[in-house]
């Protein structure tokens, strides 16, 4: 009897074992299955688009590795958007294209990328941040990226469920007059590289301008972002061309622009130019003027007046209609 319940406890305890090491290889697996799970989630959460799938125009081989540091982006060589879709409970079919600024050397892509997109999703509108080329390739490279990405936008509107005829462009400093360029320049000839997508509209349906860059001239020209996207000696008639107040007509789509007194870095006329040749273009405008406020202030507290500027915005893009169902 001794014997046979020797045996049963041996058996028992090596089932028991068995059993256990079951468990926890499956607990492993199930753990392991969750955690690739979620990466895979994560790294779905904000898509990252290719803008040149079948290769960069004047792609060049000596440019060296893309710079990511603290938010920052330089020596961009493969342009790209990031998508960040819309709050889950409230798409509305708007889509906005973000264009970081950084006086075309940089791109401020937390400041002015990633944070514009998640205020604006969670005004139900679907967001593209760009990544486009800057001074290592020099003018119209940051055009036709800009161009492509809403041509590129525009031509899936379907797949990423938004209006094709409610496409924005928001930028900041530099990129704001890349922006400004996609609302001024979007029939250049310069603008096209002779892919089937040039026969899709790059002309946005709106402008979302911060502190922009505007005029490549003196007095009020930001100079380090004139070098930087035109060369240390321009044509008169190139500097012309870029000066995007001389470039207004009646097709540049309705804007925004906010802008602050104390900007140091890129003047106030910037803006003021902007919105003179809308009026006198007959072109929808509205314009934010505030005392506070450096330049690059982003989406800051403590700035007085200017720190509600996601506010006048966000009335701006209601009163428009941007921010409906359609």
């Amino acid at each position: 009897m001794a014997a046979a319940h020797s045996v049963r406890n041996f058996v028992l305890r090596f089932v028991s074992r068995l059993l256990i090491s079951d468990i926890l290889s499956t607990m492993k697996k199930l753990i392991l299955a969750t955690m690739i799970s979620c990466m895979a989630a994560l790294a779905s959460a904000n898509p990252i688009i290719p803008l040149w799938p079948e290769g960069v125009p004047g792609a060049r081989a000596n440019i060296g590795a893309e710079q990511n540091k603290d938010g920052r982006i330089a020596n961009v060589s493969e342009p790209t958007l990031t998508l960040v879709g819309p709050a889950v409970d409230r798409p509305n079919g708007t889509a906005v294209i973000i264009c970081p600024g950084g006086g075309y050397v940089r791109l401020s892509a937390d400041r002015e990328g990633a944070q514009y997109a998640n205020w604006l999703s969670g005004l139900g509108v679907t967001t593209f941040v760009l990544k486009y080329r800057m001074q290592e390739f020099g003018h119209p490279a940051p055009l036709q990226d800009v161009l492509r990405a809403v041509r590129l936008v525009r031509s899936r509107a379907k797949e990423f469920g938004i209006d094709p005829a409610r496409i924005g462009v928001m930028g900041s400093s530099a990129g704001g007059h890349l922006a400004a360029s996609a609302g001024t320049l979007f029939d250049l000839p310069a603008g096209r590289t002779g892919a089937a997508l040039d026969a899709t509209s790059g002309r946005p349906d709106f402008l979302m301008l911060m502190y922009p860059v505007i005029t490549m001239e003196p007095p009020a020209a930001h100079m380090g972002s004139r070098n930087a996207l035109l060369g240390k000696a321009p044509s008169a008639e190139l500097v012309a061309q870029m000066s995007l107040e001389k470039q207004v007509t009646a097709s540049t789509p309705p804007t925004l622009l906010i802008h602050t007194q104390e900007d140091q870095s890129v003047p106030v006329e910037n803006s003021i130019l902007f919105y003179q040749a809308l009026t006198k273009a007959h072109v929808p405008a509205e314009m934010y003027l505030f005392e506070h406020g450096s330049h690059g202030m982003g989406m800051k507290d403590g700035l007085g007046t200017a720190s509600d500027w996601p506010r006048r915005a966000e009335e701006w893009l209601r009163a428009r209609g941007l921010l409906s169902r359609r």
